[in-house]
């Protein structure tokens, strides 16, 4: 009996976890057109070369999670972005993420 109870438990909040993070990449694009970023990052999220943004085009959607949180709170120190992701949400930059992510690199 509580080895079926443990695994229903276990079950249930694996379900929940894999439901918690799905994001969406329509979203994302709103918000990124919104928010202006194609002004620095590209209209493809491909930058305009010897400008010193970075592509975010492609780019795995952890990395951009942690920087974009990293850039709200401001332990990642950018005076432009630190201003930028000051008002994001956690589903605001998964949304993000998930959005850059899809987009196919820089070749």
């Amino acid at each position: 009996m509580k080895k079926t109870l443990y695994i229903i438990a276990v079950s249930l909040c694996l379900g929940h976890l894999g439901s918690a993070g799905a994001a969406d990449a329509g979203a994302g694009k709103a918000l990124s057109q919104g928010k202006g970023c194609s002004g620095c990052h590209g209209a493809n999220a491909i930058s305009a070369e010897g400008t010193g943004y970075p592509n975010l085009a492609g780019q795995r959607a952890p990395y951009l999670e942690r920087a974009l949180k990293a850039y709200r709170d401001k332990s990642r120190q950018a005076p432009l972005m630190n201003g930028m992701a000051a008002g994001l949400s956690d589903e605001d930059i998964a949304n993000l993420a998930a959005y850059y992510a899809s987009l196919k690199p820089c070749p």
